[in-house]
């Protein structure tokens, strides 16, 4: 895989009650103020907006990111693909992994341990547009020795 960006190790056990409060409510409603977020975990606004800026330097929120419904945007059909890469292509993994996980339909992409190489979940039109995705980006691809496609009938992210 490419190198990872440089990042400070993150340092889970120097996070305190305030760190840890601060994360759920972000992770609950990451649109809620600094002032809501100040007054929910009892500090000051000042201090509340260096101890988020804190957990983002340090590595414990990697991004902020807004959930849109792939159907709103026309992509009815999600999907999760495991890909099997050949046993003599392992060379190959970084350039196929870049390649695959660039593409618009992919929504998630994991380099996983196990069974299999690679899961992705997928968003397209219709199944048809799921068809042409696995056939010519992943079956006509000589690194690829196996897919696996389960098509998703609900997707939902429950709170953590």
């Amino acid at each position: 895989m490419d190198a990872p960006k440089k990042r400070l190790a993150v340092r889970t056990d120097v996070l305190d009650a305030v760190d840890h409060g601060l994360l759920g409510l972000l992770r609950s409603n990451s649109r809620l103020s600094n002032a809501a977020l100040a007054a929910s975990v009892g500090i000051a606004a000042s201090t509340c907006l260096e101890r988020v800026r804190s957990l983002v330097t340090r590595g414990v929120i990697r991004r902020f990111t807004v959930d849109v419904d792939p159907a709103a945007l026309g992509l009815g059909v999600q999907a999760l693909i495991s890909i099997n890469i050949h046993s003599g292509a392992r060379s190959q993994i970084t350039p196929f992994a870049t390649r695959i996980r660039d593409l618009p339909e992919v929504v998630q992409f994991f380099f996983v341990g196990g069974n299999e190489d690679f899961l992705l979940h997928v968003a397209v039109q219709d199944t048809a547009g799921l068809r042409r995705f696995v056939v010519d980006n992943l079956s006509a691809d000589p690194v690829v020795a196996a897919t696996r496609t389960s098509v998703i009938f609900d997707h939902v992210t429950p709170p953590l």
